[in-house]
């Protein structure tokens, strides 16, 4: 039977509506659920030990020790810290920490809404006491999370152009800036929640990092996708731009289901690029295998309504397969 111009007009515009209504829909429950969660209350504490430890004498030592006793080791005698008091590196690490964040209000601010979203989607979760240092730059260690403390090595967020940072190679001295502060927290939030898993394959790995950065999506929902995942925003215009090419390398190559642990030095772990062994390789960001990872976890999401908890549990084969994962052309 011949249809119409006319009718076909009418059904795009219907489904153009539905869909519209369907965004609509979607826009006012994350509405309702922020209005929710601006209203939680959580109470937690900055300490700021790097400025107190900046501003002290020799006679403090014994006081701080006392305040923040995980903080000075037992097997280091006092004179440490008294040497320590007017080391000029450690003398400039404060100032420069001091300039870069000030008064630490933003943070403040910004650990707070955090703190407010997890307590929503994870009711039992209790803020910790944050207590900001200088680390002598131990970048690996810049977040330290516990049930009851949380310690911030702000030594690590000068910019990554800063000149503390010379020696250090320039992927990881990118992330080394105040705006991914935060999300560092999340990260480090996230592993008390997640289990690495069992399974050995790549697809596993991949889905257990989109994990992570889709409960970023949930946890700090007024950052940017870059900030989430630690890219630049250039880096994050090139992982969209080749998201189809990247997945299509993953399928042809049969590395979804494959064990080989070299796909995470490859396209998981820290690096200054991925690796394809293709000409593209020295324009890609690293880690793009936590980046496809993330698309598939939100393909599933957007498709699927269950509880974040849920999500958390789910193996990443029926992730996948539930999906109906499309890279973006």
């Amino acid at each position: 039977m011949k249809r119409s111009l006319k009718y076909f007009v009418q059904i795009g515009i219907f489904a153009s509506f539905f869909l519209m209504i369907l965004v609509l829909d979607g826009c006012k429950e994350t509405d309702k659920a922020e209005e929710e969660i601006a209203r939680i209350s959580v109470d937690f504490q900055v300490s700021r030990f790097d400025r107190e430890f900046a501003n002290a004498s020799a006679n403090d030592i014994p006081q701080l020790k006392k305040k923040y006793p995980y903080l000075f080791p037992e097997q280091f005698p006092d004179s440490i810290w008294v040497n320590k008091l007017s080391d000029t590196i450690q003398i400039e690490l404060s100032d420069e920490v001091n300039k870069t964040f000030g008064d630490f209000k933003t943070e403040s601010e910004a650990l707070e809404s955090l703190f407010k979203h997890i307590k929503y989607y994870f009711p039992s979760f209790k803020a910790p006491k944050v207590v900001t240092l200088t680390s002598d730059v131990r970048y690996n260690d810049r977040i330290i999370l516990t049930d009851t403390l949380l310690l911030i090595g702000l030594d690590n967020y000068l910019g990554e152009d800063h000149h503390f940072y010379k020696g250090i190679q320039r992927y990881i001295a990118a992330g080394l800036d105040k705006k991914f502060l935060t999300s560092d927290v999340a990260s480090a939030f996230s592993k008390k929640v997640l289990t690495y898993p069992r399974n050995r394959t790549f697809l596993s790995r991949m889905v257990y990092y989109g994990k992570e950065l889709y409960l970023k999506d949930r946890l700090l929902p007024f950052i940017s996708d870059a900030q989430k995942i630690g890219y630049s925003n250039e880096e994050l215009e090139w992982a969209k731009a080749n998201e189809e090419q990247m997945w299509r390398y993953f399928v042809e190559s049969e590395l979804l289901y494959s064990t080989d642990s070299a796909l995470d030095r490859k396209f998981l772990d820290p690096a200054p690029f991925s690796k394809f062994g293709l000409e593209l390789d020295n324009e890609s960001p690293g880690r793009l295998g936590r980046y496809m990872g993330w698309q598939i976890v939100r393909a599933f999401m957007e498709s699927n309504t269950i509880s974040l908890q849920q999500l958390l549990e789910m193996p990443a084969d029926e992730i996948l397969k539930e999906s109906n994962y499309k890279p973006r052309k």
